[in-house]
């Protein structure tokens, strides 16, 4: 059933069991695994590592670097066994983000394009194994990845072994799908040579030499599902507004009628607000973006978006079934790429990517949280959205004006945790409306925010927070004694308006 996929006669000797790949996986090991947002991530060796930490006695702590979050319950698995002692640098996990907030894992919250470009400086220590899902194995040896490419080049590349789980229930078809190009050593490292979204400058498989691959497990399991929720009445309001911006900004001259390429972040807002896109005016639209989601395909059959690189592919269950049993019909309008590559600054500033990331919070001057709730408890980590936000030509961060049924306003004074600064941020939509903050100073953008993106319910308070801090005076004026007393209030009372 697998010799068409392990084409490497010599390699197929090394077809084992998990539990005996889990084998080579030691106390104290820094490990590299694929997966990026629930796509192609390993799926029966980390089972049986937790298994191994629950039925032996020897201790077994590990540091786990990914892509970003894993499917199949993975981290819940690993975490209550005790083997996460380090995790880096994206998650998603309830059972884990506990164990982050309570201290008994150590997580590193790092921009996506950053990871392995620490381990390249070896400033993240050497990388003693790399766990990797492939589609197939080449005659060469070479690594077919399945539905994401993430960090799997570079973690296979400097890894002192491999473990491969050839996953049979990933259609073939993905192979000639990927494009892995490898950044050269700094600091004589060539230009990344990406001038348009389709542009293919790589190689279609991971090339790494064959006597690294220490296993080879043979695996039939589909990627988790995404857990995206449909559009509701407020994301399809916060499209609108966008597309409406859109298009002022064509009328203007100050963007192409075929828009710049688009990005959008994971999560249920980002794919809501770009399915809008579907009824808009724009034709011929791409997407050079981390994540491939349903709205991806969901424009390509509307004959939307004509070509779109990412990462790695994360759809529903339906959407997953239907895309990977049609994908000869997409695979000419799709590539896949390693994240450093997908998330490369100099990539997003040159292509004059139009950002859309999702925010849990905005302050009145431009500053958002995207990452801790309450300015200290770690949700799920940063991904790429400062990658994009920091070089798109305009970037722009989403969020419901409220949560927790209107007992918490998204638009504060002060956020108390800050991902991307006011430098970073050009645009701030909810389904209230959207304020355009470049060109502004911190007062001017004061007054659009809370006009303009506030709930009505929370913007007489904003107001008043605001009329206050000018008494301070400064370029942007703070009563730092009351700048989190919505937060004071949301504790005391169980809502930022306190008893108003």
């Amino acid at each position: 059933m697998y010799e068409d996929r392990v084409r490497c006669a010599a390699l197929r000797s090394k077809i084992t069991t998990a539990a005996e790949a889990a084998r080579l996986v030691r106390n104290g090991m820094r490990v590299g695994a694929s997966g990026f947002t629930r796509a192609g991530d390993t799926k029966a060796v980390p089972i049986e590592l937790a298994r191994r930490a629950r039925d032996e006695s020897e201790p077994l702590r590990i540091t786990l670097m990914t892509g970003a979050s894993l499917g199949h319950d993975i981290d819940r698995m690993l975490t209550e066994a005790g083997v996460l002692e380090r995790r880096l640098p994206f998650q998603a996990d309830p059972t884990l983000r506990r164990a982050i907030n309570s201290g008994e894992v150590m997580f590193v919250d790092q921009h996506l394009s950053e990871t392995v470009e620490m381990l390249r400086a070896n400033l993240l220590g050497k990388l003693d194994l790399a766990i990797i899902e492939a589609a197939a194995i080449t005659e060469t040896g070479g690594i077919v990845p399945t539905t994401s490419v993430g960090n799997s080049a570079s973690f296979a590349i400097l890894a002192e072994k491999v473990i491969i789980e050839l996953n049979l229930a990933q259609p073939a078809a993905l192979e000639g799908m990927h494009d892995i190009w490898i950044p050269g050593r700094r600091p004589r490292r060539e230009p990344l040579p990406i001038v348009h979204v389709q542009d293919r400058i790589g190689t279609p498989t991971i090339e790494i030499a064959p006597e690294k691959i220490a296993a080879i497990v043979i695996t039939n399991e589909a990627d988790s599902p995404s857990t995206v929720l449909p559009a509701d009445e407020e994301t399809a309001l916060i499209a609108g507004h966008l597309i409406e911006f859109l298009q002022h900004e064509v009328k203007r001259g100050r963007m192409p009628a075929q828009l710049p390429p688009l990005q959008a972040g994971i999560g249920t807002i980002a794919n809501a607000v770009l399915s809008g896109f579907a009824h808009s005016p724009f034709e011929a639209l791409t997407m050079y973006s981390e994540v491939l989601q349903d709205s991806t395909f969901d424009l390509i059959d509307a004959g939307k978006i004509v070509f779109a690189s990412g990462s790695s592919i994360t759809l529903s269950a339906p959407r997953q079934a239907q895309v990977l049993a049609e994908l000869d019909r997409y695979r000419d309008k799709l590539v896949l790429r390693p994240q450093e590559v997908s998330n490369h600054p100099e990539v997003i500033r040159r292509l004059g990517l139009i950002a859309l990331n999702t925010a849990l919070e905005c302050d009145i001057y431009g500053n958002v949280n995207s990452t801790h709730v309450g300015g200290t408890h770690m949700m799920n980590g940063i991904g790429g959205s400062g990658d994009f936000a920091r070089n798109a030509a305009c970037a722009i961060f989403a969020t419901k004006s409220m949560a927790k049924e209107g007992r918490i306003s998204s638009i504060v004074p002060m956020v108390p945790h800050v991902d991307h600064n006011e430098h970073d941020v050009d645009v701030i939509v909810t389904e209230q409306g959207l304020a355009d903050l470049r060109g502004l100073a911190p007062r001017e953008r004061a007054t659009l925010v809370i006009e303009h993106c506030a709930h009505p319910r929370y913007r007489d308070v904003l107001r008043e927070y605001y009329r206050d801090a000018l008494a301070y005076g400064g370029q942007t004026p703070h009563d730092l004694g009351n700048a989190f007393a919505m937060y004071t209030a949301y504790k005391e009372t169980g809502s930022m308006l306190g008893h108003r």
